[in-house]
């Protein structure tokens, strides 16, 4: 599975992280979902025969990668597949539970107050609510879009929790032609099926793309078209099988772009020294490549946890599918899809451009960073609670503790996370795309090459109250102005992606 990475909303700072940790397990003999790694990148004629003899049933088959995704109640089916000739790993991918993540339990509790700024006369902008939208100054997305809003031949995939299709500021440019639910690891194009249930894909897709239109916000990308990829369910969590297929679906559907503000379920770090973790792992790593080389920009939120990526030592959060259990790590554990090669990292920044207190980070893993919001450190004048205002389905309004209401009815909403930060630097590789460049490797240098250089801190201090989630150790930033821990190359910007 994978978690979003945002700061859930629905927290009181009177609950402690330990009550929020509330699973189900799985009924024995269940109908588990298995990840089947072969050897080779490709999928036996005889997959189907193979795995019913194993005790289980073919569901899905992506042969150009080598991954089937199969299902079976047979509790011994892993160790039975794996003897399979080909076969090079297999895992089960089922969780019902339903668990917030400790990380964002832990920072959204230090603030829950609810109140957003008073609104009045909209400030000026191009659309009502633009001068709410602090974070799109930040990265000169205004001055960006008067000279390029981006193409219409161009889509983003965002793959996430689906899309309202309905928001009015989303519905100008949704591709229906291309978007799609993967839950359950096979692609299904019912319009139900991949709309937003929990109101975390409609937010990350409006900061992408949301239309210049007169109403509500605008997003980095205005006029590109924007892909549903559903591969997280109702309660957030992204399991392998529906990662493997959206990520397979966008390399075959010519999507230049796409956003995951997630990580991959249900362990934070895939170690490759566990078999089970490393069946996921390679699958994924499988399917993020296939995009890439079909044409495919991923770009990927860091992280909520304050962990330090490059030296992870504990992970205590995992597997947030069932009881999570204190286990050591090394690098030979990663978290994906942020560390897979190729991806672009992105860590979360707050109004006075430091490192969102919440935000994750490490030397190789961080690329850019952009906003997400930090309601603890960085609340100003711009940003009174800190955190990015975005589209929100008017069904799910009432889950949204911090509305705003634009004068046509059009729903918002406020949120803070790496999960918000991701969807800046999409938009920024489409609009990057829109000027011609097609190579992902080309246009994840534009977004790197063109970002403002950012030190370190002067002050770590300013951390020293929210440690790393994982291991509990002080937060520290590496590196030099051109590139280090926090913010990588630098903080995006818009305008001179499209100008340089």
């Amino acid at each position: 599975m994978k978690k979003l990475l945002y700061l859930p909303q629905l927290i009181l700072a009177s609950l402690t992280v330990s009550a929020l940790l509330l699973v189900s397990a799985p009924a024995s003999a269940a109908q588990l979902t298995y990840i089947v790694l072969y050897h080779g990148n490709a999928v036996p004629g005889n997959a189907a025969t193979a795995l019913s003899a194993a005790g289980g049933t073919l569901v899905w088959s992506y042969g150009e990668i080598g991954v089937a995704i199969a299902q079976s109640s047979d509790p011994n089916f892993a160790s039975n597949v794996r003897k399979v000739a080909g076969v090079q790993g297999a895992a089960a991918t089922a969780g019902l539970g339903v668990q917030m993540d400790g990380g964002l339990v832990a920072a959204e509790a230090l603030d829950a107050s609810t109140a957003g700024p008073v609104i009045g006369a909209p400030a000026a902008g191009d659309d009502n609510l633009s001068g709410l939208q602090w974070d799109m100054i930040q990265i000169s997305a205004p001055q960006a879009r008067a000279i390029n809003g981006g193409g219409a031949s161009i889509v983003v995939g965002d793959i996430d929790t689906g899309l309202d299709f309905t928001h009015p500021d989303l519905a100008p440019n949704v591709d229906f032609a291309d978007s799609v639910s993967c839950v359950g690891g096979v692609p299904n194009q019912d319009r139900a099926a991949w709309n937003d249930d929990n109101g975390h894909g409609t937010h990350t897709a409006g900061t992408i793309a949301a239309a210049k239109n007169g109403i509500g916000i605008v997003g980095v990308a205005p006029n590109v078209r924007i892909a549903g990829i559903k591969a997280g369910d109702t309660n957030g969590f992204f399991l392998p099988e529906a990662v493997v297929c959206a990520f397979m679906w966008a390399g075959t559907h010519h999507i230049q772009v796409t956003n995951n503000s997630y990580f991959a379920d249900p362990w934070l770090f895939n170690c490759r020294n566990d078999a089970g973790q490393r069946a996921i792992w390679e699958a994924e790593r499988r399917a993020i490549r296939f995009a890439m080389q079909r044409g495919t920009v991923v770009v990927a939120a860091e992280g909520n946890e304050a962990d330090d990526l490059a030296h992870p030592t504990m992970d205590v959060t995992s597997p947030d599918n069932t009881i999570p259990v204190s286990r050591e790590i090394t690098n030979a554990c990663a978290v994906v899809p942020v560390e897979i090669p190729g991806v672009i990292g992105v860590t979360a920044n707050g109004n006075d451009l430091l490192k969102s207190f919440y935000s994750s980070y490490g030397v190789g893993s961080a690329q850019v960073t952009a906003p997400g919001g930090d309601s603890i450190l960085q609340r100003t004048v711009a940003a009174p609670n800190g955190r990015v205002l975005s589209t929100y389905p008017a069904s799910l309004f009432s889950t949204c503790l911090r509305k705003v209401v634009d004068p046509s009815g059009a729903t918002y909403c406020y949120l803070q996370g790496t999960s918000m930060a991701s969807p800046h630097v999409a938009g920024v590789a489409a609009l990057i795309a829109s000027t011609g460049i097609t190579s992902p490797g080309a246009i994840a240098v534009k977004v790197m090459n063109t970002a403002n250089p950012e030190a370190c801190p002067a002050d770590l201090s300013i951390y020293a109250f929210f440690p790393s989630v994982s291991n509990g150790k002080p937060q520290v930033c590496q590196g030099g102005t051109g590139y280090n821990a926090f913010n990588g190359h630098g903080q995006v910007n818009a305008l001179t992606a499209v100008t340089e």
